[in-house]
């Protein structure tokens, strides 16, 4: 690797080494330049690194080991464009960011998954683009909350200590405001499911606890998780229901409502035991339609709504449509 730092001018022409196949471009020009990370994915983002004599802008392209590779400071600045689209953002401020999370996409990184582009990185990409002179854009955003990769819906990230700090305390509570809107298998009656969830049931998912099961110290097994049950409308074959959330145990809702005899619609893992027609979605129908808390930085308490996808919409309007 040529030890000599970029200049002002445009660089020689250098080429990856086998030590870098596959790397990212931000890390391969941050290497190859003696740059800090933050200068390497400017250049990358202002148009400035060339491949192969091709820009590229994208920090997570995957380099191939003897491709060209040069800075072109004379060339004109590029205006970046988030990949994440502005109606995407919900709301944002110097505190927090609130996202609604497309289906699809991981809301962070899994240490089992190869994909790079997940939520937060997306957000964090967008923010130094849309608020560049912003003191609190960081290297990564405070996550204090997931949902699952094929659920859709509100999302909030801290974009500082103290805001993540103030999140987590209230997620600790319990007094954040979440509600879900899920499709369901069957017609159901509203109700209040209270279990304890556990890792494993014997049959390598996760579930809920025999009720009274403890350990060897007499301890109830699992973590409490509590759903609060609505009935929005009746459908065919299914019915829309709004979930209220106490807690955020992994996978809570889905499991809750499977293990109830209504698994959500679209639903590939928690169906067992159901033995009606499965109605046919590409992901379960699960959206995250409502999103409250105490604002870290004024103190007021404010709340968010989206509409479920375009897909989820489709799935309830042919449910509904069959019913007159």
């Amino acid at each position: 690797m040529d030890s000599n730092k970029a200049n002002s001018g445009n660089s020689p022409e250098r080429f990856i080494g086998a030590d870098l196949e596959g790397a990212r471009l931000d890390k391969t020009v941050k290497q190859h330049f003696q740059l800090p990370w933050a200068k390497a994915r400017a250049w990358i983002d202002t148009g400035k690194v060339f491949i192969d004599g091709n820009c590229v802008s994208d920090q997570a392209f995957a380099v191939a080991a003897g491709s060209r590779i040069e800075l072109r400071m004379s060339q004109p600045k590029k205006r970046p464009e988030p990949k994440i689209p502005d109606a995407a953002i919900v709301y944002f401020d110097e505190h927090i960011v609130v996202v609604n999370k497309a289906a699809g996409l991981m809301t962070v990184p899994h240490p089992e998954s190869d994909e790079t582009e997940t939520l937060d990185r997306l957000v964090n990409d967008y923010l130094r683009i849309r608020d560049p002179d912003a003191k609190t854009n960081r290297a990564s955003l405070g996550v204090v909350h997931r949902i699952d990769k094929d659920t859709s819906g509100l999302v909030v990230f801290a974009r500082t200590f103290l805001a993540k700090r103030a999140l987590s305390e209230q997620f600790r509570a319990h007094s954040i405001e979440r509600r879900y809107l899920a499709i369901v298998h069957g017609e159901l009656k509203a109700q209040s499911i209270r279990t304890h969830l556990v890792r494993e049931t014997g049959d390598g998912l996760r579930g809920s606890a025999p009720k009274g099961a403890t350990n060897s110290e007499g301890e109830e097994l699992g973590r409490l998780a509590i759903t609060h049950v609505d009935v929005v409308e009746r459908l065919a074959g299914a019915t829309l229901v709004s979930c209220r959330i106490e807690t955020g145990r992994t996978h809570q809702i889905r499991i809750h409502l499977s293990e109830i005899g209504h698994p959500i619609v679209g639903e590939k893992v928690y169906i067992r035991g159901f033995e009606g027609e499965l109605i046919p979605a590409n992901r379960a129908m699960l959206h995250a339609a409502e999103l409250g808390f105490i604002h870290p930085g004024s103190g007021e308490a404010v709340s968010w709504q989206e509409e479920a996808s375009k897909d989820f919409q489709r799935i309830y309007k042919s449910l509904r449509l069959k019913t007159y």
